[in-house]
């Protein structure tokens, strides 16, 4: 196992505070976007997070007032034009591997988003577990209004089971903004909050996850992704398999003796 408390990227801002780490772009006069480089150390940041034994959950909060503005105009959009079809792939294949890397890091995610949040940064909240949000959030798969296909990222894979296919294919058609309310009422953010509150809701959120039976909460992501390319009777014996192995940790054992004593059980995550 590793420890990630003391990981300092170069492209981002990191920093762990109870067992929460906490994810910030660090472009604020760009609104946040997305270099080669800042998405390659945040794949393998969350590459490495499956075993970081200091980390339980990780919270991708907003910086200057904006989320993320997606791919840089000038140091990725302007490069991608220029090269060939081999170079594209190893491209597109790295911004889907963040995704991968997201899904499979074993630690839930909360994104915390205030202002801009398009393209690749409206991805990186898809990809999130929870999603909270300020009511005047601009949220916007904009794809289309670069002259590319909303199948980005693992997008109309993932935006249609959050919100529904007929309103994903609207936003991946269109590339227009989603409002907050409109995007709290499909349920694509968990809940809105005003500026000021929202970092702090995120944070209390996490702690809250952080507190709870985190070798089962890793189950839970797991499932809850495998799941998606599963039958029903599948899903149920794989879930019956994950349960019986979260029988056999310490928590569920301390959950019962809690129980028993009429107290609140302090898990460890073991």
């Amino acid at each position: 196992m590793t420890h990630m408390a003391n990981l300092q990227p170069q492209h981002f801002l990191w920093e762990v505070t109870e067992r929460v780490a906490t994810i910030r772009l660090n472009r604020p006069d760009r609104k946040n976007p997305l270099t080669f480089e800042s998405y390659a150390e945040l794949r393998d940041t969350f590459r490495a997070l499956p075993y970081a034994d200091d980390v339980d959950v990780v919270v991708f909060a907003s910086n200057g007032g904006n989320f993320c503005s997606g791919g840089d105009v000038h140091d990725i959009i302007g490069p991608l034009v220029g090269l060939d079809m081999k170079g594209l792939l190893a491209f597109t294949r790295m911004t889907g591997d963040l995704v991968k890397a997201m899904i499979g890091c074993g630690k839930p995610i909360v994104a915390a988003v205030d202002g801009v949040c398009v393209g690749a940064g409206a991805i990186i909240a898809m990809a999130s577990d929870l999603r909270l949000a300020t009511p005047d959030a601009k949220c916007a798969f904009l794809f289309t209004r670069v002259g590319l296909a909303g199948c980005d990222m693992g997008a109309c894979a993932m935006l249609p089971r959050i919100i529904g296919q007929g309103r994903a294919a609207e936003l991946l058609y269109t590339g227009r903004v989603m409002t907050g309310a409109e995007g709290e009422r499909w349920g694509f953010w968990n809940s809105l909050h005003e500026a000021a509150s929202l970092e702090p809701a995120a944070q209390a959120l996490a702690r809250r996850i952080a507190e709870g039976p985190t070798f089962a909460h890793g189950m839970t992501k797991t499932q809850l992704n495998h799941e998606w390319n599963m039958g029903l009777e599948q899903a149920i014996e794989a879930e019956a398999q994950a349960q019986a192995i979260c029988m056999q940790t310490q928590d569920f054992a301390r959950a019962y003796h809690a129980f028993v004593a009429k107290e609140r059980p302090v898990f460890r995550g073991d």
